[in-house]
């Protein structure tokens, strides 16, 4: 995939938060539009203690190649404090600046506020001609991989698919996340859409047979989808050949269900 195929755009969008705007990056096709179009979710920054990480905008062009060849349109959010977006960065930090907190209440208050994020980029999705409102799909890589499954059964009927990289919201150094994990992804089980998860087997972030839990209690709780691990670590994304062919797979059959406009 060239990395000169994408031309990035971007934008900011209102928050749920007062005179806090999201930057938004997009790419799209260079044909007319409205593009099928996923919102693509960064994850966190490592351990949290490094704040010069924060402000660093995420839109990895090795998924925009992808979605960009295949016609698709691609936002990638930055949640408040992340990135140049306006706010206070927020998402289960500790209170004393030593980073994630592994407290269970404080970790999912944090995921909370990035779905209130991803609720503010949904209302600017509608109000986008250039987006085929039918053809909406959620995806994400670590914090946003989980996101992306919880947030689509948590509000259900917005998007047609999830995809998953490497998906968690605690790392392994927290005990905790055997609990905040599974919690949050059997969030997404009443979606009543199939999912994607793509998981690196030596990931240095979750275990693997970590992840086939979480996936197995998504399925126990009524979730559906489809389990994938890669010979990788927490860097799969940047590895399509890894992927490619499963997310082609996934995406054309999600067109089949939805009607003769191929995805």
């Amino acid at each position: 995939m060239a990395a000169d195929l994408t031309k990035f755009e971007k934008s900011f969008i209102l928050s749920g938060e007062a005179d806090a705007r999201l930057e938004i990056v997009a790419a799209k096709p260079r044909h007319e539009g409205p593009y099928p179009t996923i919102v693509f979710n960064h994850g966190s920054t490592g351990r949290g203690h490094n704040k010069s990480l924060y402000t660093r905008t995420v839109s990895p062009a090795v998924v925009a190649n992808y979605f960009v060849e295949r016609g698709w349109m691609i936002l990638f959010p930055q949640r408040r404090g992340r990135g140049k977006s306006g706010g206070n960065y927020g998402e289960g930090l500790a209170p004393d600046g030593s980073g994630y907190s592994c407290n269970i209440d404080i970790a999912i208050t944090g995921f909370e506020r990035a779905v209130e994020d991803v609720d503010a980029v949904v209302r600017h999705l509608r109000e986008r001609s250039d987006v085929d409102q039918s053809r909406l799909v959620i995806g994400g890589v670590s914090r946003g991989g989980i996101l992306s499954i919880a947030y689509a059964g948590m509000r259900p009927a917005t998007f047609r698919g999830a995809v998953n990289f490497n998906g968690g919201w605690l790392g392994r150094g927290c005990a905790n996340h055997e609990i905040v994990n599974p919690a949050i992804f059997e969030r997404g089980a009443p979606a009543g859409i199939s999912t994607l998860w793509l998981h690196g087997s030596h990931d240095q972030y979750y275990r693997i047979g970590h992840c086939r839990g979480n996936f197995e209690k998504f399925l126990s709780a009524g979730g559906q989808g489809k389990f994938v691990a890669a010979a990788a670590g927490h860097a799969l994304m940047f590895k399509p050949a890894l992927w490619k062919n499963h997310l082609d797979q996934y995406l054309d059959g999600i067109a089949k269900e939805i009607g003769p406009q191929s995805f």
